[in-house]
């Protein structure tokens, strides 16, 4: 009789041990948030500067995510305008991609110089955050010419310190507008 009850008893703590762990899992991954950016909408227009402005953006984007755990980012390859963009392509992008949040951004690019002599390429990051139904919830524009006064540096880096800018930036938005708890986009 003690052998039968070790044999019903084990596999049952066993199975009982497994299952409160996939709760556990599922628990924990319910706080993941998943954030969809889409590439960014480069001004000027010019083809040669796009997939160097999608590199580098999305490099600081996923520094920074990487930073918060509780974050996963998604990345569309689709380009939509900034100015034109309405909540129910919003919904459709986060519904079909299964985000809490998307990103809409743009980067606009402008010389810095004396003339016919340019000494560095600086960047507008623009961003606007979107809620899942397309509700706008921030928006944000960092300008690494005023913000930080940089006359030298490379493009690549300009867009780094703009993106950064601009995420910080929607963080101090967020934390005004939501209790601490919440804002840990």
């Amino acid at each position: 009789m003690k052998n039968f009850l070790l044999y019903i008893l084990i596999p049952t703590v066993f199975i009982a041990s497994i299952s409160s762990v996939k709760a556990q899992k599922v628990n924990t991954h319910d706080k993941i948030k998943k954030i969809l950016y889409f590439n960014p909408e480069v001004q000027p227009d010019l083809d040669e500067i796009k997939e160097p402005t999608n590199y580098a953006f999305f490099s600081a984007v996923s520094d920074n995510v990487s930073a918060f755990r509780k974050n996963k980012m998604l990345r569309s390859e689709v380009q939509v305008s900034y100015d034109s963009i309405d909540s129910k392509t919003i919904h459709e992008y986060s519904k079909n991609n299964d985000a809490d949040f998307v990103i809409v951004p743009k980067v606009k690019y402008f010389k810095v110089g004396l003339g016919k002599y340019v000494f560095s390429n600086q960047v507008v990051v623009s961003l606007k955050l979107f809620d899942a139904e397309g509700n706008l919830i921030a928006s944000s524009d960092y300008d690494t010419y005023r913000k930080n006064m940089r006359l030298l540096g490379s493009a690549e880096n300009s867009i780094k310190i703009g993106t950064n800018g601009a995420m910080k930036s929607i963080l101090k938005e967020l934390r005004k507008q939501k209790p601490s708890s919440e804002a840990g986009f």
